[in-house]
Formats: C-alpha cells, sequence, structure tokens
C-alpha cells in the first residue's frame, strides 16, 4: 500500500504544488506589465492549486505511517517547512495577489503600474521564491532522507 500511496503523494506533489509554484512566479512580471487578465488567472490558479496541494500532505502521512517513520527526524522536518510554506502561500501570496488584483485602473482594461505596484511586485516575488526554495528543501530531504532506516 505504501507504493500506491507514495505514487499518490509524489504526483500530487508535481500536479497540485508545480503549478501553484510557476503561476505565483509569474504574477510578479504580469503585475508590472500590468496585463489584468493574466493576473485573475495566475491569481486563480494559484487560489485552485493551493486548495489540491492538500493532498500533498494527506497522502505524505500515509506514506510515512505505511513506511513507520513518522518519527523520523528527516521526516519531521519536511512536516515543518511544508507548514511553513503553506503559511507563506496562505498568509503572504494569495492574500499579496489578491490585493494587487484590488485596484482595477480607471479605463476598466490593464492595470495601471505604479511604483507601488513595483515594490508589490518585488514582495510577491521574494515570498515566492522562499515557497519554492522551502518546496525545493523538502524534496531534497525526501529523496537523500537523512538519518532514514529504510537504507535507501
Amino acid at each position: 500500500m505504501s507504493k500506491v500511496f507514495l505514487s499518490i503523494h509524489v504526483l500530487a506533489a508535481i500536479l497540485a504544488v508545480g503549478p501553484v509554484a510557476v503561476a505565483a512566479s509569474m504574477f510578479p512580471a504580469a503585475l508590472k506589465r500590468g496585463d489584468r487578465g493574466t493576473l485573475v488567472l495566475l491569481h486563480r490558479i494559484c487560489r485552485v492549486y493551493a486548495w489540491v496541494s492538500i493532498a500533498v500532505p494527506v497522502f505524505g502521512f500515509a506514506v510515512a505511517g505505511t513506511m513507520k517513520v513518522t518519527g523520523q527526524t528527516w521526516v519531521l522536518v519536511s512536516i515543518g517547512l511544508t507548514a511553513v510554506a503553506a503559511v507563506v502561500l496562505v498568509a503572504f501570496m494569495l492574500p499579496g495577489q489578491r490585493a494587487a488584483l484590488a485596484e482595477p485602473a480607471a479605463d476598466g482594461g490593464g492595470v495601471a503600474v505604479t511604483k507601488a505596484d513595483t515594490r508589490v511586485a518585488g514582495r510577491l516575488a521574494m515570498t515566492t521564491g522562499i515557497f519554492n526554495l522551502l518546496w525545493v528543501v523538502v524534496t531534497v530531504i525526501m529523496i537523500v532522507r537523512p538519518g532514514s532506516s529504510t537504507g535507501v
């Protein structure tokens, strides 16, 4: 059963976290360009796939349980970093994107890019970078598994 859970866990990480990482990374550049349609689409991708990505830790716990490694340090560190990534997404990235979308341009079309928007774009780029870096570290830990008793 652990192979099934592991397969779903890895697929969920690729198919759910991947789109959030890519769309969130594209958002600051689209904000600087003032492309409202793209911004709305990227925010929607981030919001929807954030919900879908809940499957990653759910099946991660299932894998750890079937492998009997739940209490190992590498698993606990991964859980902690995943929780931090979730906080970054829910507390900073999604609200920052939503705030950037809250002020439509006077012409109703594109977004009027201001100096404040440039700062917002910079902050969103930084928080997205932190989010992506956290997932890189979690991925490396999952592959290297320091202290794992599984022998792999």
